[in-house]
């Protein structure tokens, strides 16, 4: 009984497993096992009970009229005992041959079994796959819309928060989730870029300023080398001639400001900021040198803000950007702009390997400054610049703008007049204080539409050259700026009362 409940348990396990086509022949094979166990069990019980008698007969001198009596009876079951081993064995037989069967089909089934274990295993690990990767992009999503945020021109109370909530989104993403950050403005490389070293900088936003205070006013840069050796080289040329002066800090871009201070927890002022720490410490005469290329939009900006806070100083001067007065047309060309021309030119020569610029010229190639352009009537900038390499008989150096405005400045109008010309060698540089964005993505980046791109896939030329150097580490460039601050200083009456 124990072995029959043994192996209905076994079969009810099985059938739990089959699959619909096995069933109905185990069901047939099932039936014939379990009446050969009840046939089985039937005739042990009586074999046993006759054995029991008849020892008892034998030893107990038992009535032999019991014998007798017991006699047909006993010859009668004998014969139903002949019968039952008989059909016993023939349903041993087959459902030993139905076990064999059974086994395969058990086999079969176990198979069949394990395959859909195996496939809802597979299913269920493509599910745990992609529930990873849903939440992999969740949070790659989450510090996108972090980023974005901080992706703006405007300080709030906010800002200081956002900047430090994004930061500590990013660090806590997986290398391979850092690599899905992707937002309005927000990528992988707003945090994960290596721009150089942060702590080389000085944010020059100390207090303690006294009486006189040089603001050094720029667009700003996220790049952490180029801040140090253009921004930072202006402002310590200006400051190395001014000792009597405290030289401070301030960006025009909100979105540069908010960037280096959520990587690199380098907090920097912007203009309100700074007029506004000038004003805590009682500066009585500040000046204000923007290191913007011309009279622009950005200066125009400039301008309007420091208005506001003319009536909390004794005198306020600001000074002239590098190039100085734009002039009415492109043939007015001022001091400034030949010494900017002869400036970067000569940098940009040594820099390439040649003795001078005629040399270059022999040996094929040309010189394109890329600048930022602009739809501001300040545009007219870029083409006195292009006038004054002329005049300069610089023949092969071309002036070229990121916006294409002024329209001859546009990449595809360069290339053409650089074709003309016969060079076929071209050398890329900046023409822009700092090397930045524009120097390190539109001009010198590996894509389709970077300058460099453009210039190789026009097939005009052998070599294409860059140079990822911006005007501020040019000590030529720093002198000028010291000088325009020097002028501001003596137009304003003030330089004689700070001595």
């Amino acid at each position: 009984m124990l072995y029959r409940n043994i192996c209905f348990k076994a079969t009810s396990n099985w059938l739990y497993v089959w699959n619909a086509e096995a069933t109905e022949a185990f069901c047939i094979r099932f039936l014939c096992v379990q009446t050969l166990y009840l046939i089985q069990e039937r005739v042990f019980v009586f074999v046993a009970k006759n054995m029991f008698l008849t020892y008892i007969f034998k030893n107990t001198g038992a009535s032999p009229k019991i014998k007798r009596d017991r006699k047909p009876v006993r010859g009668g079951n004998m014969k139903k005992r002949i019968v039952a081993v008989v059909l016993a064995s023939v349903l041993g037989a087959v459902c030993i041959t139905g076990c064999g069967n059974t086994q395969a089909t058990v086999e079969s089934t176990a198979q069949a079994g394990t395959e859909a274990q195996t496939t809802q295993a597979a299913e269920t690990t493509t599910a745990a796959t992609e529930s990873n990767e849903d939440a992999d992009q969740a949070a790659a999503d989450e510090v996108a819309a972090l980023i974005d945020a901080i992706y703006v021109q405007e300080r709030t109370e906010n800002t200081d928060q956002q900047c430090a909530d994004a930061k500590a989104a990013w660090d806590a993403l997986t290398d391979a989730q850092k690599e899905l950050v992707e937002g309005e403005n927000a990528d992988p490389d707003y945090f994960g870029r290596d721009t150089g070293d942060a702590s080389k900088d000085d944010p020059r936003n100390q207090d303690e300023i006294g009486e006189n205070e040089i603001l050094v006013v720029s667009f700003g840069t996220s790049f952490n080398d180029s801040r140090v050796a253009d921004i930072k080289g202006i402002e310590d040329a200006i400051a190395a001639a001014n000792p009597d002066w405290s030289v401070r800090r301030a960006f025009t871009a909100q979105i540069i400001i908010n960037h280096v201070q959520a990587r690199d927890d380098e907090k920097i002022d912007n203009v309100d900021q700074a007029l506004e720490r000038a004003v805590d410490n009682g500066v009585k005469n500040l000046v204000v040198q923007p290191t913007h290329l011309m009279h622009g939009a950005e200066y125009d900006e400039l301008t309007a803000a420091v208005e506001g806070y003319k009536d909390k100083f004794e005198s306020v001067a600001i000074a002239e950007p590098m190039l100085g007065e734009v002039g009415s047309d492109a043939t007015v060309i001022n001091e400034d702009k030949a010494k900017v021309a002869e400036a970067i030119t000569a940098e940009a020569v040594k820099t390439a390997g040649y003795d001078s610029l005629d040399a270059a010229k022999e040996d094929g190639t040309a010189f394109v400054f890329m600048g930022h352009g602009t739809s501001h009537s300040a545009k007219v900038s870029y083409s006195q610049m292009a006038a004054q390499m002329k005049d300069l008989s610089y023949d092969n150096v071309f002036i070229g703008t990121v916006e294409g405005e002024p329209e001859e400045t546009a990449c595809e109008n360069v290339i053409e007049a650089v074709k003309e010309a016969g060079y076929t060698k071209v050398v890329l540089r900046p023409l822009m204080v700092v090397a930045g964005d524009h120097a390190n993505n539109d001009m010198a980046g590996e894509d389709e539409d970077s300058w460099k791109s453009q210039f190789e896939a026009s097939g005009a030329f052998d070599e294409i050259d860059t140079q990822i150097e911006g005007l501020g580490r040019i000590d030529a460039v720093e002198q000028l700026y010291v000088q325009h601050t020097k002028a501001a200083m003596d137009g304003n009456g003030v330089q004689d009362d700070a001595e």
